[in-house]
């Protein structure tokens, strides 16, 4: 056996381990789907609190499955053709063998689709999880509700009544909602579902689109560059570069004792680029905002729903994926067939 089918047989094997722990995702999906089934903690309320207050609105401006397609439909089509068409990309040396640049792609889609599953299943854990445990009326609980007013009194649990006529503190069992669904669902408003799965999805999309086209803000590395070389970098970076010897896809650059301006070893990227990671940012804020119009959600709610999904996605992201700024576009490596579950303590990745 020569190198080259020594090395095809490594990488079809690194795929493999990789593709088998991408059941792990399904696995933290699947509990995630198990708390959605569970009832939710009834917090008690009052009935005289404006906040809960508002009107039950049945036809949702975003429903669950529009969410779906948007947030993970989407983002798994589009990062399979940008990588598709846009990868490897200008810097594959000419008569590359198409086997290679073919692996290449693979390995990017494989990467791509994983930390953007490990994203929504994170997040869709997390906030089924969390609104079990809070149980937090949404605002528009009270006409999901239909309590009964006269007798609100016999579902007490505290509150002031001597001194506030009528302050009540009651449990849910003064509801006379016969779709125990709809009122189970009206406990559901801590975090917003919607938020966090949208920033999970949309948010993670915007960084791979970031990545792959070299969207980010100028920086300088630190070192100098020399004023006659060139660079394949999309940033007008002249430097001068050293072959790399090694799998990794960056390439090294040497320092010179004859440096470039400051000015001129980098810049801003194309303004029209911006486009590309603006428009899931801006699906994403979109969606958030309905829960709000929809009286679906108070709006501490959506803002924690929001950084909790944007956390997610940015950890995924890096979990799979080189820094944005420094990486050229590329995710990590396949893992080593002895490290492929655990690397062992004190024997780094």
């Amino acid at each position: 056996m020569d190198d080259e089918e020594a090395i095809e047989i490594l990488y079809l094997d690194s795929l493999h381990m990789e593709l088998q722990m991408d059941q792990c995702s399904n696995a933290i999906a699947a509990v995630g789907a198990g708390f959605w089934k569970i009832t939710p903690n009834h917090r008690p309320f009052t009935l005289t609190d404006p906040s809960i207050s508002f009107p039950y609105v049945e036809h949702e401006k975003i429903s669950t499955a529009v969410l779906f397609v948007v947030s993970l439909i989407a983002p798994a089509v589009i990062i399979f053709f940008v990588i598709m068409i846009f990868v490897p990309g200008p810097s594959v040396a000419p008569g590359t063998p198409q086997s290679k640049i073919w692996k290449r792609k693979l390995w990017e889609w494989n990467t791509g689709w994983l930390g953007l599953g490990l994203s929504l299943a994170l997040s869709f854990f997390f906030t089924q999880g969390m609104k079990n445990l809070f149980g937090k009326p949404r605002p528009d609980l009270l006409s999901r509700c239909h309590p009964d007013y006269e007798n609100q009194a016999n579902y007490a649990l505290g509150g002031f009544p001597t001194v506030l006529n009528g302050f009540y503190l009651v449990s849910s069992t003064i509801c006379q909602q016969k779709d125990q669904g709809i009122l189970n669902d009206g406990f559901s408003s801590f975090p917003s579902g919607h938020s966090s799965y949208s920033w999970a999805g949309l948010l993670y999309l915007a960084l791979i689109l970031a990545s792959k086209f070299q969207i980010t803000v100028p920086y300088l590395l630190p070192f100098s560059y020399t004023a006659t070389s060139t660079s394949s970098s999309v940033f007008r970076v002249n430097a001068k570069i050293t072959p790399n010897t090694h799998s990794s896809p960056i390439s090294s650059i040497s320092p010179t004792k004859n440096p470039a301006p400051l000015r001129t070893q980098s810049a801003a990227p194309p303004t029209y680029l911006l486009i590309l990671p603006l428009i899931p940012i801006c699906a994403a804020v979109y969606i958030s905002s309905t829960r709000f119009s929809d009286f679906r959600h108070h709006g501490f709610d959506i803002l924690f729903g929001s950084l909790m999904g944007s956390v997610i996605s940015i950890f995924s992201f890096r979990l799979y994926h080189l820094p944005i700024r420094r990486g050229g576009g590329w995710s990590w490596g396949p893992r080593s067939e002895a490290k492929a579950f655990w690397s062992g303590v004190g024997a780094g990745g």
